[in-house]
């Protein structure tokens, strides 16, 4: 099961509705569900807040570090408290998905993403879990440091707010461990189009002899 969800971005107002926080959005949105407040902690260098839940102990964290020391964060808290890699799982925003969907992964390559390159050195391992949140991709490399650094347009706000509500959805499951279907609430962007109900038979004509139908 998940013990430690992390949300990546970076600190300080000029960050908070840029693309690269949308993982600070995701656990803004978990703190709120479970009626948390985070606090900094200094011990591990991040906003943090502690539950219970079906007796185990849920950890939610925010690096306060900047993005590219991110691992410093979550490698403290994770050794302190015996949490192993497969335990954490770091929301983070994602260029190669598009706005309005996510993906759940464990383990695999960093991709570049600095944060998840630090957590990854910080760690010793790549093996905890990742909930993708699709931004899009400015379609130029050259532009993609200002792209996440930008706020994404009205549009693709509201888009990747409705997938932060999808994935929350899927909390139960993952502090169950029933990780196929949290991967299934989160990767499924749209809720299946219902059958259209069934047509009455049609009207049996009455040929009573004498009987006289109303116009």
């Amino acid at each position: 099961m998940i013990k430690l969800f992390v949300g990546l971005g970076n600190p300080g107002p000029e960050y908070e509705a840029t693309r690269h926080n949308a993982g600070f959005w995701w656990i803004d949105a978990l703190a709120r569900q479970l009626k948390l407040g985070l606090q900094m902690d200094r011990s591990y260098h991040g906003m943090l807040a502690r539950t219970s839940i079906n007796g185990q102990t849920v950890w939610l964290l925010q690096p306060q570090t900047f993005m590219n020391l991110s691992g410093k964060s979550v490698a403290a808290l994770a050794r302190f408290f015996k949490i192993a890699p497969e335990e954490i799982l770091v929301a983070h925003d994602e260029m190669d998905i598009a706005p309005g969907e996510a993906k759940l992964k464990l383990g695999g390559s960093h991709a570049g993403h600095n944060g998840l390159r630090d957590i990854h050195a910080q760690l010793g391992s790549d093996r905890y879990w990742r909930l993708r949140i699709g931004v899009g991709h400015p379609g130029d490399k050259s532009e993609v440091v200002s792209w996440v650094l930008k706020k994404p347009s009205q549009d693709h706000r509201i888009a990747i707010e409705q997938t932060l509500d999808r994935a929350l959805l899927a909390v139960p499951d993952l502090l169950a461990g029933a990780m196929d279907k949290a991967t299934m609430r989160i990767h499924t962007s749209k809720p299946p189009r219902p059958k259209p109900p069934k047509a009455p038979p049609p009207a049996q004509a009455d040929n009573t002899p004498g009987r006289t139908e109303l116009p």
